[in-house]
């Protein structure tokens, strides 16, 4: 039996001319023709890569923090430029600044009693 790639794991619901499929181990059979479980887990990156990525998705997911890395895009800025911009309470802003510290987007710089906040190079990825 042949399956199309749309089949291999897409359930399909009988239709009127359709029968459902009697033999559950249809998908490991075509797991086995593409390789085996080893194989398909290559493609799968490390744990430690996996939630590095995840934290930069999460990151990114946010308007406000994009609207961030865009003010950063250009050049580095006080915290005060950004919150002037912002108009954001500093206790949100900071929650928002940190979940770009976090995933390694954006870093901060004390200079005195400010910091001063820029993009990193995986942050410049993400900011055409």
């Amino acid at each position: 039996m042949k399956l199309s790639k749309s089949s291999w794991c897409s359930p399909q619901k009988p239709g009127p001319q359709k029968r459902a499929a009697t033999n559950p181990d249809v998908g490991l059979e075509t797991i086995e023709h593409l390789g085996g479980v080893e194989i398909l887990s290559r493609h799968i990156p490390e744990e430690k890569d996996l939630i590095e990525q995840s934290r930069r998705y999460h990151a990114l997911s946010d308007p406000l923090r994009l609207t961030i890395l865009y003010l950063l895009k250009d050049q580095p800025l006080c915290v005060c430029v950004i919150n002037r911009f912002m108009h954001l309470a500093g206790p949100r802003l900071s929650y928002h600044l940190n979940i770009l510290k976090e995933s390694g987007l954006i870093e901060g710089e004390y200079h005195g009693n400010w910091i001063i906040y820029s993009l990193t190079d995986a942050g410049r990825e993400y900011i055409p």
